[in-house]
């Protein structure tokens, strides 16, 4: 059986809190999917998905999916169970990389000094009397959520209580970060190379849901405006953190830069693939179409158990 003989269903939609940003990626994607010529079908994520894959008939899975249900190794289990190939990392590294703390901590166990990552602590849910050990100002997010949803700069202590309790009402550990002042950036990687670094200005000063998701209210830059020697680092560092992490198909992670060093925050599994989104922005600067893009990754199914 040919590739595009084979049935795609494009999973979109789910239950998290990033369920309309995913109804626009996985839109996207099954239409550059059928300009190719495959056969695909659009499947809105929910408890009865196991009866949906049945019913469509889909031989593999373009996972459009964003934030928990999704992006966190749940679907990627059911899929294995399943027999389904699907697109992306497999359960294992997608858990890791949902949950912030542990993927700090598998890339500085593994990497060592060859990494850097804000100074952090965390706060669990019901811990009396929370305070922040690390000095103003600092960066407070839930662990396990997607597209700044929740997150919170906190420069004055009159704040800090507000934005735990924002964080914990979405998660029930929070990551509060040293706040790095500097360059945002991102390295997107395709199948373990890196693309180009895109730097990322959002004009309000803050890259929040809003700056992300909003057309014109940031600034994309790539190449990004940063030396030869440091941008050769970034991309060398990401696609090391990808191995470690156990990635597959594309993947973005995204760093802080201040002077020369470059702080790690997160990685991002199923990045978006909206008509605002980093990865198809890399991938146009290294020479590949939206429709190209899909195809690499389409081609990188596969059950990882």
């Amino acid at each position: 059986m040919s590739a595009k003989s084979k049935k795609i269903a494009v999973l979109l939609g789910g239950l998290s809190k990033e369920r309309e940003v995913s109804l626009r990626s996985g839109a996207a994607v099954a239409k550059a999917l059928k300009a190719r010529g495959h056969d695909v079908v659009e499947i809105d994520v929910g408890r009865d998905l196991p009866e949906k894959l049945k019913a469509s008939g889909a031989a593999v899975a373009f996972l459009a999916l964003h934030g928990r249900y999704g992006e966190d190794g749940a679907v990627q289990g059911l899929l294995e169970v399943m027999g389904i190939p699907y697109t992306g990392a497999g359960p294992l590294a997608s858990a890791v990389c949902m949950d912030k703390v542990l993927a700090k901590k598998v890339l500085v166990s593994e990497m060592g000094a060859s990494i850097l990552t804000p100074k952090w602590q965390v706060v669990k849910r019901g811990d009396v009397g929370a305070i922040h050990e690390l000095p103003l100002p600092l960066v407070v997010k839930p662990n396990r959520e997607g597209s700044t949803i929740g997150i919170s700069i906190v420069r004055e202590e009159k704040d800090f209580k507000a934005a735990l309790e924002e964080a914990l009402k979405l998660d029930e550990t929070v990551l509060i970060e040293e706040f790095i002042e500097g360059i945002e950036t991102t390295v997107s990687v395709l199948n373990g190379r890196a693309l180009p670094v895109i730097e990322i200005v959002p004009k309000s000063g803050f890259y929040d849901f809003t700056s992300k998701y909003t057309k014109g209210m940031t600034d994309y830059i790539v190449p990004a405006r940063i030396p030869d020697g440091v941008r050769d680092r970034l991309q060398k560092t990401s696609e090391a953190a990808w191995k470690v992490l156990g990635l597959a198909g594309f993947a973005r992670l995204d760093f802080i830069l201040r002077k020369d060093a470059a702080y790690f925050l997160e990685a991002n599994t199923i990045p978006g693939m909206t008509e605002t989104s980093l990865v198809p922005k890399a991938a146009a600067a290294a020479g590949l179409s939206f429709e190209d893009l899909c195809e690499d990754v389409l081609k990188g199914a596969a059950l990882k158990i």
